[in-house]
């Protein structure tokens, strides 16, 4: 298991595959596998039953697909440019990430 630097809500850009340039929010972070579920990135069409008890309507419903981490980058907030990540102490002893680009905390 790596150290993976995203968490759930970042904004990343897709670097590499079908779906190279696109943006979107993270919605599921597998930190065993390495991969994240980004919003609207690597959809699939699936065939599902329908499930009364569930609520579940039947037919093929497009969902987005896990990325690997290795695939996207963290996009700064402050310019929207793809970045790394780093990691710093602020002033009052809290760990944080920042975005090497130009320097802004990445968390709240």
């Amino acid at each position: 298991m790596s150290n993976l630097r995203v968490k759930k809500g970042d904004t990343v850009e897709v670097i590499a595959g079908k779906d190279n340039g696109k943006r979107g929010r993270i919605l599921v972070v597998h930190r065993d596998r390495d991969r994240i579920v980004v919003e609207g990135v690597n959809m699939v069409k699936r065939h599902t039953r329908p499930n009364p008890q569930k609520n579940i309507k039947g037919g093929i419903v497009e969902r987005e697909a896990p990325v690997h981490v290795s695939n996207v980058m963290i996009v700064s907030p402050d310019t929207g440019k793809k970045t790394r990540v780093g990691y710093k102490f602020l002033d009052d002893g809290r760990k944080v990430r920042f975005a090497r680009v130009d320097g802004a905390i990445l968390d709240q």
